[in-house]
This record gives C-alpha cells, structure tokens and sequence, in this order.
C-alpha cells in the first residue's frame, strides 16, 4: 500500500463542528450495534473452523 499525497496546488481543509448531542447518541447507538455485529461475525467463524480431534 502506498502513501496518498495531496495533489499540487491543492489544499484539504477540514471544518470541525461540534457534535450535537442527538448526533452523538446516534453515533454511539451506530457503534454499539457494528460491535455487536461483528463479535457475532467473530464467534461464528471461530466455531464453524474448529476441528474435532479424533482420539
């Protein structure tokens, strides 16, 4: 993967605004749910590779 430079005579500039807090709590239900999600994704691929040991 290689560095991503700025094109020349080009400048990126960022506005940070507040977050307002109907946005914040949008935010945190977004992430709670995506967490959930993937320790779901996690746990099914964990268990659906194991193998059983035949003694």
């Amino acid at each position: 993967m290689g560095l991503i430079r700025e094109p020349k005579n080009v400048d990126f500039t960022v506005l940070d605004k507040p977050w307002t807090d109907e946005e914040l709590k949008e935010f945190s239900a977004f992430i709670k749910l995506r967490k959930e999600q993937r320790k779901k994704i996690l746990t099914q691929s964990t268990t659906s590779t194991r193998k059983k040991v035949v003694s």
